[in-house]
């Protein structure tokens, strides 16, 4: 396993990492819980260092099940946990009021019970769950989580990008509100090379890389008859015609990797590692065998040129996605 500076942190990250999300259950349809355990295990066992979840994981389960498997070891593992804004619009509106959404008694509260549910009196890394860049002229949450730094419960301080607006938080990195930000950068998702990853880098912001199989398909295992359980995310992700064109997509990756011995997973998230900025990308983990598969990526050559322009011919700009366009 390789390991990344965490922006200017005083912490070495593997550059592959546990996305927890999937053994929260929730959203994901069923996850045995031995089998979240087995993998934590076997992911820690071959290096990776470096665990993301959610108070929104299964309402905390993801959380606790971290923690219960970390007991068991003795080796430094960080974890890097989110807290969401109140009930409101997600991503938030313009019109949202940031005193309503992220106020100071709220933070503290729900930071509290994510040091429960890790039993820990330190988060390694606190992201907000979300942001909208009409809080930037006022970003009193990250005042307010700087303050809870000082008071020794948080590490350090991060951000999960809006999905449709991740430069939205360009401005909080320039302004030293953040320490990690938390970005969808994939083989499709391309557009923050053009000035958040830059930015990152400029700044010595760590960069969490998140959706970078983009929700699965970038792992060539959906075909056009894929069905999913009603209760499983990608059931919306995926609605309409969606898939079909995503798939079709996939298809064309596939065959311009054809000439390598790379397979689409490890294609994916190579292709992320390439960009300098990134600290470490964490696709999704909830059995043993995804775990190994993952973490074998680092041991991999560096992509070539032709490969990386090749792959960056695929960016799609999906501000229409739902549209059906």
């Amino acid at each position: 396993m390789k390991f990344r500076a965490l922006g200017k942190t005083d912490f070495s990250v593997s550059e592959i990492g546990f996305g927890a999300w999937a053994i929260g259950e929730s959203w994901w349809g069923e996850q045995p819980e031995n089998e979240s355990i087995r993998a934590l295990h076997r992911a820690i066992d071959l290096g990776i260092n470096f665990i993301d979840t959610a108070a929104g994981y299964g309402n905390g389960r993801s959380e606790k099940l971290i923690a219960r498997v970390l007991a068991d070891r003795s080796e430094k593992v960080m974890v890097a946990t989110k807290t969401p804004p109140l009930p409101g619009p997600w991503p938030p509106s313009p019109y949202c009021h940031v005193e309503d959404r992220y106020p100071e008694s709220y933070l503290r509260k729900n930071i509290e019970e994510r040091l429960r549910n890790l039993n820990t009196d330190c988060i390694d890394v606190l992201q907000l769950h979300t942001w909208t860049r009409a809080w930037n002229k006022n970003p009193r949450p990250f005042e307010i989580l700087r303050k809870m730094q000082q008071e020794g419960k948080i590490r350090f301080v991060g951000v999960s990008t809006p999905e449709h607006d991740q430069n939205g938080v360009i401005d909080l990195m320039r302004n030293g509100y953040v320490d990690t930000v938390q970005v969808i950068y994939n083989i499709f998702e391309q557009e923050p090379a053009a000035e958040l990853l830059p930015a990152a880098l400029e700044h010595e912001v760590g960069i969490i890389v998140r959706v970078v199989f983009d929700e699965g398909i970038l792992t060539g295992k959906y075909d056009k008859n894929t069905h999913f359980p009603e209760n499983d995310f990608r059931t919306r992700y995926f609605a309409g015609d969606r898939l079909l064109r995503a798939v079709e997509r996939v298809e064309k990756i596939r065959a311009d990797i054809k000439d390598t011995s790379l397979t689409l997973p490890q294609t994916a998230i190579k292709f992320a590692l390439m960009h300098p900025a990134v600290s470490t990308v964490i696709p999704g983990i909830r059995n043993v065998t995804q775990a190994e598969e993952n973490a074998g990526v680092s041991e991999l050559d560096d992509l070539t040129p032709e490969l990386m322009n090749r792959l960056r011919g695929h960016y799609w700009l999906r501000a229409f996605w739902y549209g059906g366009k």
